[in-house]
């Protein structure tokens, strides 16, 4: 085991940097072979926790080990001692091998990219992304599904068509219209299985294996998952005040897709200004790009009307917009919808179903009554007050608790907010938040690139009112004996 390996050579006391232990007792092992070429590396987060380090200091080791030749990095996968040592570049290469396939053949890299992927903690208090299930109407909800049934034709029980009911994308684009500013008709709408689906179909359908995906860095991880499931080259993109902030450079070798979530940035919180929207919308059309736009908690705006969609201003049908009830209603609803541009919409619907034959008209039938019945709009008001009065006392008690030391940031919008740490302390806090029963995502997990900042995601959409000040009082008394020892 690596652990035991580095157990036994590391040396706190040493005077040599940690990180510098670290690269030399990796190097040492694959010298003498108790590494073996081509054996995958815990990930950097995987190794930090389970030797005691902090994250960037693996994150160094790791990058010096890969710059001299002793690893290989490879995106999405993870990282691999190097089949040719350095060493071995002075000497006579041997005669190929044919290439074996192993006897027990197991998941494809595809599959261990997508497992080695970090999740978002769902369990416990101040878990991001978890929105108050409690507060939806189920009785309301009840009585339109046995409506629904009521009015059951022989059509309903078969496969649905190309985009979803009919009903439904009629419904859901008129309320982006209104709410959204989304610019659409009904046949732009296609009904997918949760926004995950939905992403999955654009990886699938708008780009080929090996072409090259944008990411906000950090980013939504299980967007990650969808592109290396698709073989796409996902490049992270730094972030700045304003949003996604690809370089010249960056533009040299444009992307196919852009993935972006610019109305509340998943993590940070940051929204895109307009300026910044336009130049993004002028350089997608100048190298026949697509934007995919998640809107996946825009709705929940606290201060003025809820931020206008990006696909709202595209006036060169770039945009793919992505919609989820997940956040709004529930997550096992498992309705998200996507409006696609005019001129891939109609082939869109088709090749999407082709791919997965799709059904659940029944519950895309309440669903559709209970928007066009106001009631979804009704939920919408009720629970950007709930989140609000939550976001409102988790930062009271915060900041009583912890003054300037965590800063908090990102809660304009939506459901979670970024409190600020130094680097490398995150993912100590993660772990002894996690001992206490508390969720404390660190915000270093969520990069994929080399350049990274301390915090710690908050989320408190599902965290009861009465239970938000004792929460975050642990929480905070974590974070203090943490920034005193580190």
């Amino acid at each position: 085991m690596l652990e035991e390996l580095l157990a036994a050579r590391l040396d706190r006391g040493a005077p040599e940097t940690l990180a510098h232990q670290l690269y030399g007792a990796i190097r040492a092992g694959i010298l003498d072979a108790s590494l073996r070429p081509g054996q995958r590396l815990p990930s950097s987060r995987q190794l930090a926790l389970e030797v005691g380090l902090g994250r960037n200091t693996v994150i160094e080791a790791y990058a010096r080990l890969t710059d001299e030749g002793y690893l290989v990095s490879r995106v999405g996968a993870g990282s691999f001692v190097a089949a040719t040592l350095p060493e071995q570049l002075l000497q006579a290469a041997p005669a190929p091998r044919a290439r074996r396939r192993s006897a027990s053949p197991g998941l494809s890299r595809r599959a261990q990219a997508i497992l080695d992927e970090v999740a978002i903690e769902e369990g416990g208090a101040f878990a991001p992304c978890v929105p108050d299930v409690t507060a939806f109407p189920f009785a309301l909800w009840q009585r339109l599904i046995a409506r629904a049934w009521r009015q059951l034709r022989a059509g309903d029980l078969r496969y649905a068509g190309p985009g979803g009911l009919p009903k439904l994308r009629a419904a859901i684009a008129a309320h982006v219209q209104l709410a959204r500013q989304v610019r659409c008709t009904p046949e732009q709408v296609v009904i997918v299985n949760g926004a995950q689906h939905g992403l999955d179909l654009c990886a699938r359908l708008l780009a080929d294996g090996g072409e090259r995906v944008w990411m906000e860095d950090p980013g939504y991880p299980g967007v990650r998952r969808v592109f290396y499931a698709s073989e796409l080259q996902v490049q992270p993109i730094r972030l700045d005040s304003e949003g996604m902030a690809p370089r010249a450079a960056d533009w040299e070798t444009p992307p196919r897709l852009i993935y972006i979530t610019p109305s509340h940035q998943f993590p940070t919180g940051v929204v895109m200004s307009l300026r910044r929207r336009r130049a993004l919308l002028e350089a997608a059309a100048r190298h026949d790009c697509w934007i995919i736009e998640d809107d996946y908690d825009g709705e929940f705006r606290f201060s003025g009307r809820p931020l206008a969609s990006l696909q709202g201003i595209d006036a060169g049908q770039r945009v793919i917009y992505v919609g989820t009830f997940s956040k709004s209603l529930f997550p096992g609803l498992r309705l998200a919808y996507l409006v696609l541009p005019e001129p891939v919409a109609e082939r869109f619907a088709r090749a999407a179903a082709q791919l997965g034959f799709e059904g659940r008209q029944v519950t895309q039938h309440a669903l559709a009554d209970f928007i066009s019945e106001g009631h979804f709009a009704a939920h919408i008001r009720r629970m950007r007050l709930v989140y609000q009065q939550r976001r409102d006392l988790l930062q009271q008690v915060w900041e009583k608790e912890l003054g300037t030391l965590a800063p908090l940031s990102g809660g304009d919008t939506g459901m979670h907010l970024i409190a600020a740490l130094p680097a490398g302390l995150d993912e100590q806090v993660a772990v002894r938040a996690r001992a206490a029963g508390l969720v404390a995502q660190p915000l270093a997990s969520l990069y994929l690139g080399r350049a990274r900042q301390g915090g710690i995601v908050l989320g408190y959409g599902a965290v009861h009112e009465n239970d938000i000040a004792r929460h975050a009082r642990a929480l905070a008394r974590i974070v203090k004996a943490v920034l005193k020892s580190g």
